[in-house]
């Protein structure tokens, strides 16, 4: 006896269930991978700063602060000025931290400014210029400095570092941007960049620009939580050693290695494999006089001026004042100076200043006014 096939209606309501219950089964399994995704936490990165909440600057009960990160070598010669562009201000409106050698202390002793008294990291570490270290004292400071959530802006500043504005007037400049301020340009150099780096950092991603600058809150965190990127600094960005001439012969292959300087590359590089280059104004807010020259055993090479009592008058900062864009050879690229999409000067602060060239900046009221002869018998 044969089976009878099922009525036509009766087979295509079972294929449409069938059907039916496979997408369902799919929808099901697809928001169960989803959940999993998100409630799984990132083993690979357990540094405390991940659970940090990160906090808009428009959501706080508080004023926006800026955070002043000061890299030092040891005490900060030039705080009698910073002493004047801080006084009167409301103290609610920035913070102030200071990476010096291990072990130093900012007291009375140390300190004529009582803003940088006791400010000082206590987890410092000895820092060498050219090496990895110095972008580990910056990462330091942004660390300890997100810990406050009414930071929201993020400005590194060397210990020869002055302003060119007013408090009040940095303020409003860096507020109204929503924008971080980086320095950022390709390298087209051979020397800097090592093929080992690739490809955990490849060529295209590789940048190169100043070391100083300001952040906003988010691009902090970024830089903070940072590690694959930093270990391959570490191991493959190192400084060339300089020409030693014990050495002879040598010295020509000691030459041809690599000469990577970590603090001009990592920021710049770090954002841009992060895709952030969009969300940057790409250039710094400090201004640097850069030299050329050379001693009988070293290369010709680039070298910050220094200002000093007699070069630094009205008519050199107003020259830097005036500055509203910065050209960038190696990208064709005329950087025209904005905040907010509002043409401004494009430096807020300069360098180096000598103790005398930050004395005449109080005499001549750049920051405030000051009896600088006053100043004078104070100083070492």
């Amino acid at each position: 006896m044969t089976k009878k096939a099922p009525p036509p209606i009766v087979a295509r309501r079972v294929i449409w269930l069938s059907w039916k219950l496979v997408i369902f089964l799919s929808l099901a399994l697809c928001a169960l991978a989803l959940l999993r995704l998100h409630s799984q936490p990132d083993l690979s990165s357990p540094s405390p700063s991940l659970l940090r909440p990160r906090v808009s600057r428009y959501i706080l009960d508080r004023p926006p602060k800026i955070a002043f990160l000061f890299l030092a070598r040891t005490n900060l010669p030039l705080d009698f000025l910073w002493d004047t562009f801080f006084e009167n201000v409301d103290v609610a409106n920035f913070s102030i931290y200071i990476h010096s050698a291990p072990g130093f202390v900012f007291d009375d002793s140390t300190a004529k400014s009582p803003f940088f008294r006791g400010r000082e990291l206590k987890n410092s570490i000895q820092v060498l210029w050219g090496e990895s270290s110095m972008i580990e004292a910056e990462k330091l400071l942004l660390n300890a400095a997100l810990e406050d959530p009414a930071n929201q802006i993020f400005i590194l500043l060397s210990d020869s570092c002055v302003p060119l504005y007013n408090f009040g007037f940095i303020y409003n400049y860096v507020m109204a941007s929503p924008r971080s301020f980086v320095d950022s340009f390709l390298d087209m150099k051979e020397g800097r960049y090592n093929p080992k780096m690739s490809p955990v950092i490849p060529k295209e991603k590789w940048r190169k620009g100043s070391q100083w600058i300001a952040l906003v809150r988010s691009h902090a965190e970024v830089i903070v939580e940072d590690e694959a990127i930093l270990s391959v600094f570490k191991k493959f960005c190192k400084r060339r050693p300089p020409v030693d001439a014990s050495k002879g012969k040598l010295n020509i292959n000691l030459q041809k290695q690599h000469n990577c300087i970590p603090d001009e590359h990592y920021v710049q590089t770090l954002l841009a494999m992060s895709d952030l280059e969009g969300e940057l104004e790409r250039r710094t807010l400090t201004y640097t006089l850069w030299n050329l020259s050379a001693t009988k055993m070293e290369k010709k090479g680039w070298h910050p001026f220094t200002f000093n009592f007699a070069n630094a008058g009205p008519k050199q900062i107003n020259e830097i004042k005036d500055i509203n864009h910065v050209y960038y050879e190696t990208e064709f690229r005329i950087e025209w100076c904005r905040s907010n999409s509002m043409l401004v000067p494009c430096f807020l602060f300069a360098r180096k200043f000598s103790q005398g060239a930050a004395m005449r900046l109080l005499s001549d009221g750049v920051v405030g006014h000051s009896d600088a002869a006053e100043l004078l018998d104070s100083l070492p």
